[in-house]
Formats: C-alpha cells, sequence, structure tokens
C-alpha cells in the first residue's frame, strides 16, 4: 500500500519527511510556499475528518486558475484497493476568494469530484525555484479519469519504500499496545489493593488513530 507522502517525495523532488500534515510547516524557511497553482509544486492539505495526517499531491498540470490535474497516492480506491496512484486526476479550487483554501478533489468510485471541501494550506514549490520561475504548461482541457499505465522505476521504489515504512510503523503499534496492556494490568492491581491509582503511574501514550494511515486512510 503506497502512501501520499513518499510517492509526492519521488514525484516532486521536495525533501520533506514526516506526516503529510507537518509539511506546510516544515517547507517554511526551506522552500517557498504560496497560492498559486503551478506545475511542479506540492499541494499540502489539514488534517480534515477522518484524514487525521493530512495529504500531499503533486500538480502535474494547470488548467485554469480554479483547476489543477494532480498525481497522488493513498486516496480513491481502485478496483477496491486502496494506496493506489492516480495520475492527472482533477482537483477544483472551491474557495470564494479563489485562493485555494478549500479544494474538491476526483474521487475514482463516484467518477467524478466528491462533495467534500477539503482545507488546503497551499502549494510547496521544488527547491530555489519562485512560483514565477516554475513553468505553466499552455492551458488545456484535460481527461481526469486517464488509464493508469505501468509503475515507473521511481514509483515501484517509493511503494517499496513505503512497504518497509508500514511494516516498521506496525511494530511500533504492536509495541504500544503491549506496553498499553501492561499499564492496564498494573492499574487493575492497584485497584485492587487501593482506591486510588499511583499518580506516577500514568498510561502510555497512544496515538489517536494508529492504524489509519496503515488501513488506506489518506495521509500519507
Amino acid at each position: 500500500m503506497l502512501q501520499c507522502v513518499p510517492y509526492a517525495r519521488q514525484v516532486s523532488g521536495i525533501e520533506l519527511y514526516g506526516d503529510a500534515h507537518s509539511w506546510w510547516q516544515q517547507a517554511d524557511g526551506r522552500y517557498e510556499r504560496g497560492k498559486r497553482p503551478v506545475a511542479g509544486a506540492v499541494l499540502a492539505f489539514k488534517p480534515y475528518r477522518s484524514m487525521q495526517l493530512g495529504h500531499v499531491a503533486a500538480v502535474s498540470k494547470v488548467i485554469d486558475s480554479r483547476r489543477v490535474l494532480l498525481d497522488h497516492a493513498n486516496w480513491s480506491p481502485i478496483n477496491g484497493r486502496k494506496g493506489q496512484i492516480e495520475r492527472n486526476v482533477l482537483a477544483e479550487d472551491v474557495s470564494a476568494a479563489n485562493d485555494w483554501s478549500e479544494v474538491r478533489v476526483w474521487y475514482s468510485p463516484i467518477g467524478g469530484l466528491g462533495t467534500t471541501r477539503y482545507p488546503v494550506h497551499g502549494f510547496i514549490y521544488p527547491q530555489g525555484r519562485r512560483p514565477g520561475q516554475l513553468q505553466t504548461p499552455p492551458v488545456q482541457i484535460a481527461s481526469a479519469d486517464q488509464p493508469r499505465g505501468p509503475l515507473t522505476r521511481a514509483e515501484r521504489k517509493a511503494q517499496r519504500q513505503a512497504e518497509k515504512d508500514a511494516r516498521k510503523r506496525l511494530k511500533q503499534i504492536e509495541k504500544q499496545r503491549r506496553e498499553y496492556a501492561k499499564y492496564l494490568k498494573r492499574q487493575a492491581k492497584s485497584q485492587r489493593q487501593s482506591a486510588h491509582t499511583s499518580p506516577h503511574d500514568a498510561p502510555p501514550r497512544l496515538e489517536a488513530d494508529p492504524i489509519g494511515d496503515l488501513i488506506g486512510r489518506v495521509g500519507g
């Protein structure tokens, strides 16, 4: 299952790591950021509803001031499987100010733009290049449901890395669960001995949704 972060990193060349929701802040001082869509930039989504880790997608083409095409991973389930790559899919700015603060994105199962309006930080531009220096392709209307071809070498590499990261994360989650189970046992024992639990025996930290990014929630 390919996550959005390693795929966006591979296709854009933007060297940021960690969950997608952290990219916008990480980019501060390292990469140019802005509200203008240009080919080659990465669109950074804010966490929203079940998309707790945010999302990142690379802009492949600019259609007009309100519409772009995206290359991204782990958004729509394809043939019933999540964690898939989609190329040249439509995203539309639906913000009142045309500042790309809210977007709707092509969702394969319904064959069109979803109704959800996703909040967006903006665009992160490749290293050392300001928006005016990025090449904007001619305005054109492109199909949002172009057939998906075979993975490129970079995409296969990104997919292998994502699988490796997922296995590592799963081990971390299992470790957290074991620690939490031990804590519950200690707490139950303490409650049998006393009406109060020791204030020094605090529960180990558990993530709000520890397996969300492993079971296909959008987020990278």
